[in-house]
C-alpha cells in the first residue's frame, strides 16, 4: 500500500501541487491564526484573574472562615458567590477559544488537555499563555513569510 494521499489537502486548488496551498489561503490562515491567537490571550488572562479571586474566596471562606454561617450553618460568601459562577462561564468560554487555536495551529492532543487544564489550576494559565504565545507566534511569523 502507498502512503501517498488520495486527495490535495484542503483548500488546495486542482492545479496547485498536493504540498503547497495558494497564497490567499495562507494569509487567510495566517489572519484566522492570529485572531485565535488574541482570543486565546484575553481569555487566558481573564479566566487566570477570575481563578486567582475564586481562590481567595475559597482560602477566606474555608480556611479563615471570614463570612461567618448564616442561618441554615451554611458558611456565606466573603467577596460573592457571583465570583464561582462568572469563573465557571468565562471558563467554558476560555475552553472554546482553546479549542480554537488548537484546531487551528493543528497541535497534539496533548497540548489541548494541558491548555485546558491551564484553567483550572491557579496561576498555570498566566506561565502557559507565555508558552502558547510563544510557540503560536514563531509558526504564524513563519506561515506570514512563506505566504508574502
Amino acid at each position: 500500500m502507498s502512503n501517498e494521499p488520495t486527495s490535495a489537502p484542503t483548500g488546495a486548488s486542482p492545479g496547485t501541487p498536493t504540498g503547497a496551498s495558494p497564497a490567499p489561503d495562507a494569509a487567510a490562515w495566517v489572519r484566522t491564526a492570529r485572531g485565535a491567537l488574541t482570543r486565546y490571550r484575553v481569555m487566558a488572562w481573564i479566566t487566570g484573574v477570575m481563578l486567582l479571586l475564586l481562590t481567595v474566596e475559597m482560602a477566606l471562606k474555608y480556611v479563615l472562615h471570614a463570612g461567618g454561617y448564616d442561618a441554615e450553618g451554611e458558611l456565606r460568601p466573603v467577596l460573592g458567590a457571583w465570583i464561582a459562577y462568572a469563573h465557571g462561564w468565562i471558563y467554558v468560554l476560555y475552553l472554546a477559544t482553546v479549542f480554537q487555536l488548537w484546531s487551528t495551529l493543528r497541535w497534539p492532543l496533548g497540548r489541548l488537555v494541558t491548555m485546558a487544564a491551564a484553567g483550572v489550576v491557579p496561576v498555570m494559565s498566566f506561565v502557559l499563555e507565555r508558552r502558547v504565545h510563544a510557540d503560536a507566534d514563531t509558526r504564524i511569523a513563519a506561515a506570514a513569510r512563506t505566504s508574502a
